[in-house]
């Protein structure tokens, strides 16, 4: 890539964490750490959490180095450029996500934009992403698919939501993907085998990269024949009717 792309010297690095208590050198490759050495300045969801990632990475780092910004539903988007000051003076940035890879499901999608926007590079690393994970382990249509977020509340809403994404993954053949507020995950798991066609294939995937993963694709049908604790576990839905 051409100099001339980029207007600063300073990266931002986009950083994976783990989707939970993996070891870290379960999920992390090792050349996070090098990164991680060389950063002092974050871009952060959680200040606390934030710093306990680092620390699980390289220990040795002094925590008095780091310089944190908190990005989150709280922060003012009008300083949101300030987080990248940094790069114009030739320092590298870290944007550092909750759980898995910053801007996928990720408010770190608005810093990465404006790095574009600054013309400054963006490196992303490698790392778990739920999305992908479950995708993979799920047996569905890998070639086509669209991650939805979060589901509507209400009742009424949620059920037009669910057959219309059911109609979709029909006529497109495409697997549909959805997560839920953990607490909730039994109640929505007892609405899509209420509301979806017996037929439709529904996988649950729960748990990824720990010890308690659990992924398993079958049959609506099959699903409500079957007894499984979601409650606070992160679990990821994905739904996909044959044509």
């Amino acid at each position: 890539m051409a100099k001339s792309d980029f207007q600063y010297s300073g990266k931002l690095y986009l950083i994976p964490t783990t989707l939970g208590t993996a070891k870290i050198t379960d999920v992390l490759p090792e050349s996070i750490k090098g990164i991680i050495e060389k950063v002092d300045h974050y871009i952060v969801e959680n200040e606390k959490t934030a710093r306990k990632s680092i620390k699980d990475v390289l220990p040795e780092k002094p925590q008095a180095s780091l310089k944190l910004n908190t990005l989150n539903k709280f922060t003012d988007p009008t300083v949101l450029s300030s987080f990248l000051d940094p790069c114009k003076d030739g320092l590298d940035v870290g944007l550092l996500s909750e759980a898995g890879c910053p801007g996928i499901a990720d408010p770190g999608a608005e810093i990465v934009a404006l790095a574009h926007d600054m013309r400054i590079q963006v490196i992303p690393l490698v790392g778990p992403s739920s999305i992908l994970l479950a995708m993979m382990g799920s047996g569905m249509n890998g070639q086509s698919f669209t991650f939805h977020g979060y589901l509507p509340i209400d009742k009424k809403e949620r059920k037009q939501e669910l057959k219309f994404l059911e109609r979709i993954s029909s006529e497109r053949n495409q697997a549909q993907l959805f997560i839920e507020t953990p607490y909730r995950n039994n109640n929505l798991l007892e609405d899509l085998i209420q509301i979806l066609n017996p037929a439709t294939k529904l996988c649950v995937a729960c748990d990824l990269t720990l010890d308690t993963e659990y992924i398993i694709t079958k049959s609506v049908l099959d699903w409500s024949k079957t007894k499984v604790d979601l409650h606070k576990r992160p679990t990821m839905f994905i739904l996909q009717k044959d044509s």
